[in-house]
């Protein structure tokens, strides 16, 4: 299952505290309470709130009507072309997620919005990077074409990498470790959902760490996948059942028959 990603704002010492309070507030699956810590009376708190909401669907599959609304005040604050094309990367990416969650097919307005965006962000942006990452995201959920999400998750993590974002980069990792999984390249696809996991811990991007763990764990021989998949459960407890789509991948195995 793939899910969305940020800039990782306040993810380390000395950044702004309102930046360190929604950061952490949002590595706990506190989005609504992130969100209302941010004032849209900017163009970019307009945006990284609507972000905020928008990332909230996709985890709980809740907060759909609060994300559009946060959405068009974010378009209609948008003025320059980096901002309008941002505003079209989280439209695309709300549209995504209610797609995926079966809330209602938004496919042809996800690939629009992110085409917009396309248009809009400049190669090389730093918003570039997660524009190419969500752009995978549809290739591979919706379009059923591992081969293009290949292609845009290694654009998104060479980006990433250039822009020293480690969080999209723990998404990227990830999702070409999924791939690399599906092709049997075992070692491969252990390499990348370790390193999804290392950063995720090291920012402490808790609701982002049952995931990454759980991940490890279908690379892992016994008893290490057992222990990794218990302590995925134990996060995905802690935080209320987040992020939703968890759920069935941690569902215990039924007791073995016996004679």
């Amino acid at each position: 299952m793939a899910y969305t990603a940020m800039s990782g704002n306040g993810t380390t010492g000395g950044d702004d505290p309102l930046q360190t309070a929604v950061w952490r507030l949002r590595s706990r699956a506190c989005w609504a309470d992130a969100a209302a810590l941010l004032q849209p009376v900017t163009a970019q708190a307009a945006l990284q709130r609507a972000a905020l909401l928008v990332e909230r669907c996709l985890y709980t599959e809740r907060g759909w009507a609060e994300a559009e609304d946060a959405l068009r005040t974010a378009e209609a604050l948008a003025h320059t072309d980096d901002e309008r094309g941002a505003a079209a990367c989280e439209r695309g990416q709300l549209a995504y997620a209610a797609t995926l969650h079966s809330v209602r097919d938004r496919a042809d307005e996800a690939r629009a919005a992110l085409g917009r965006a396309a248009a809009l962000i400049a190669p090389g942006a730093p918003g570039r990077a997660l524009l190419d990452f969500r752009r995978g995201l549809l290739a591979e959920n919706l379009a059923r074409s591992p081969q293009a999400a290949r292609a845009a998750y290694r654009r998104a993590h060479a980006g990433a990498t250039a822009h020293a974002d480690p969080l999209l980069l723990s998404f990227t990792w990830r999702h070409l470790a999924g791939l690399a999984l599906r092709d049997g390249e075992l070692a491969e696809a252990r390499h990348g959902f370790a390193e999804s996991l290392r950063i995720r811990e090291e920012l402490g991007y808790l609701v982002g760490t049952a995931p990454a763990l759980a991940s490890l764990a279908d690379t892992e021989s016994e008893p290490e996948a057992t222990r990794l998949r218990e302590e995925a459960r134990r996060l995905f407890r802690l935080l209320g059942g987040v992020p939703t789509w968890l759920a069935d991948q941690l569902a215990p195995l039924p007791p073995a028959a016996t004679a």
